[in-house]
């Protein structure tokens, strides 16, 4: 299955992206953002699973509904608590965990949530114990950043790219891997019926003279790979919000996006308020669009408006945008 995904929270209201990776085999649930009222959009079952809550940046626009999901998994033990943020934001999430009362712990409560900080070259990360009433950061040593994936998930990695909003804010990019599959047709003409050696076909290339017994014949396992399998290509989704969008950042996120199917990324300002948009680093409408235009995106999707436009403005806005970049869209749901 491709990735599916959901833009939570509405035009004037705080944004946040909820991705789902769905292996056939496995399930991971991503949610980028925190924003007041984001968490309430998704079901309770979607809420307590998420496998990574990626932050942007930690303006209070995207995690003031931390709350919430913090409550709901705090002494969770059935999968890791993974928060992702931005080089120097983990004393913030701190903080926001030692925000309430914990004098009723005792050394049975379970609970541990992992924080790391992404930087430019490395990724450090630190332990925080709900036993402990989240007082102490129990730090890991650094590890190197091995070029821009910070994630990798069953069937999928993440990517993190640093973007510049006053304060470092993390854009995040979600690439499915390919899907191979047997391509039953082919396999029915040939009279092969399927059998545990399917598993061993699907698997990791051939070895040279590497054979698989079917019905008790040898194949040829190169032959049978190049003659059933079916390559088709991941899906792929980035998130971008809070940066100006100077000509350097264009031009790395354009080499970053090339060929990436669905771009979510902010739209605070329409190009005529570009003089708005510099003093509180954000990016207008017609720099996002020449951005996608350049790295030959599959679809842009504007969110995270500022809240002067009105419904018809972000519809102008929305029109600035189409004119440079035709598939162009809103959120589902958004008018």
């Amino acid at each position: 299955m491709p990735l599916t995904f959901q833009v939570l929270g509405q035009p004037e209201q705080d944004n946040a992206l909820f991705v789902k990776v769905d292996t056939g085999q496995s399930q991971t649930r991503l949610l980028f953002d925190c924003g007041d009222g984001c968490p309430h959009q998704l079901g309770p079952t979607d809420l307590r699973e998420v496998d990574h809550l990626c932050f942007s940046h930690l303006h209070m626009d995207h995690i003031a509904g931390f709350d919430l999901f913090f409550r709901l998994n705090f002494d969770r033990i059935t999968k890791e608590n993974r928060i992702w943020v931005p080089h120097g934001s983990a004393e913030v999430i701190q903080h926001r965990f030692r925000g309430f009362m914990w004098n009723l712990v005792d050394e049975k409560q379970e609970g541990e949530w992992f924080v790391s900080e992404i930087g430019p070259d490395v990724v450090r990360e630190a332990r925080f114990l709900a036993k402990e009433g989240f007082r102490t950061a129990h730090t890991a040593p650094e590890r190197p950043r091995q070029g821009r994936t910070v994630i990798e998930g069953e069937g999928f990695t993440v990517e993190a790219m640093l973007l510049d909003h006053g304060t470092p804010s993390v854009g995040y990019l979600v690439r499915e891997m390919d899907r191979v599959n047997v391509d039953t047709t082919k396999l029915a003409a040939k009279g092969l019926k399927p059998g545990p050696w399917v598993k061993r076909l699907r698997g990791p290339s051939a070895a040279p003279g590497e054979t698989v017994e079917i019905d008790g014949v040898s194949h040829s396992l190169v032959a049978l790979q190049t003659e059933l399998l079916v390559t088709t290509p991941g899906d792929s989704i980035a998130y971008l919000t809070d940066f100006r969008m100077t000509p350097a950042t264009a031009d790395a996120l354009v080499s970053w996006l090339r060929g990436v199917n669905t771009v979510v990324c902010e739209s605070q300002y329409r190009a005529a308020d570009s003089d708005l948009a510099e003093p509180v680093m954000h990016s207008t409408t017609e720099e996002v669009a020449l951005m996608a235009s350049r790295a030959g995106i599959g679809r842009l999707i504007l969110f995270h408006f500022s809240g002067r436009y009105d419904a018809i403005a972000r519809r102008e806005m929305l029109a600035e945008a189409r004119a440079v970049f035709a598939n162009t869209t809103f959120p589902d749901g958004w008018a």
